[in-house]
């Protein structure tokens, strides 16, 4: 019965996820040409509001806990698992007085209304996951970026989305880089529950009445680990063990 329900409400969930990307896309662009990075970002994070907007239309809940005062003025690296699209506007709302920058798939950075231009304008790094002599370099650039403007760099150490919500392993390379370029940073571990469901049809029709639980656990202070791979290890483990199953 729900999936039969799904038919329609995902038609009318697209038309109006569409309608945003396509309507904030120009609004993205007078912004960031005529008024700079501020204006830009007050656009960026509108695009994440409309989105969260257009997933209620699918009985979505969004909740975020985060107990946490995280001071704004320094860097971040934020770590988090990855189970679908559906994480990433969400977190950028409630992340978004830390300036979130994502590590992006290079193919997105062209094609995709209002994303791309954010992608490519908004301070992300775009890589080419089977070219090392682009992709390390893009990396260490992006966390250098980090560094000296104390925004937030947002990983996702799985390297791919888990369809059905069950971790993958943490590939580490991508960590080394921005522990080494960021050095000042405050490690963020965040878990995310549920997303994977909202594409359990697939792309069509989407999964309704979800609730997608961001959970924000205690920033770690990367200068007092001498041994970067317990950090890691420390990370995954707290991450997952609180996936639920």
């Amino acid at each position: 019965m729900l999936k039969l329900l799904s038919y329609p409400l995902s038609v009318i969930y697209y038309v109006f996820f569409g309608l945003a990307l396509i309507l904030i896309h120009p609004i993205q662009w007078l912004c960031f040409n005529f008024f700079g990075y501020q204006a830009h970002k007050k656009s960026v994070d509108f695009l994440q509001l409309c989105l969260m907007r257009c997933a209620h239309i699918l009985g979505t809940r969004f909740s975020f806990n985060n107990p946490y005062n995280i001071d704004t003025n320094r860097p971040l690296i934020i770590v988090a698992n990855h189970q679908s699209l559906h994480d990433i506007y969400p977190l950028t709302w409630y992340m978004r007085k830390y300036h979130p920058k994502f590590i992006s798939k290079i193919e997105l950075g062209k094609g995709i209304p209002s994303v791309s231009y954010n992608l490519r304008h908004g301070g992300a790094a775009l890589i080419d996951r089977k070219n090392p002599r682009q992709s390390i370099p893009a990396l260490m650039k992006f966390g250098e970026y980090i560094e000296s403007t104390k925004r937030a760099a947002v990983i996702f150490p799985e390297g791919t989305r888990s369809k059905d919500g069950t971790p993958k392993s943490f590939q580490t390379k991508g960590l080394d880089i921005l522990f080494k370029k960021v050095p000042s940073a405050l490690v963020v571990p965040i878990t995310i529950n549920n997303s994977w469901k909202m594409l359990r049809y697939g792309k069509f029709p989407m999964g309704i009445g979800n609730h997608l639980k961001f959970t924000v656990h205690k920033p770690l202070e990367l200068a007092t680990f001498v041994d970067k791979q317990e950090l890691i290890n420390r990370i995954e483990s707290t991450i997952k063990n609180h996936i639920e199953h």
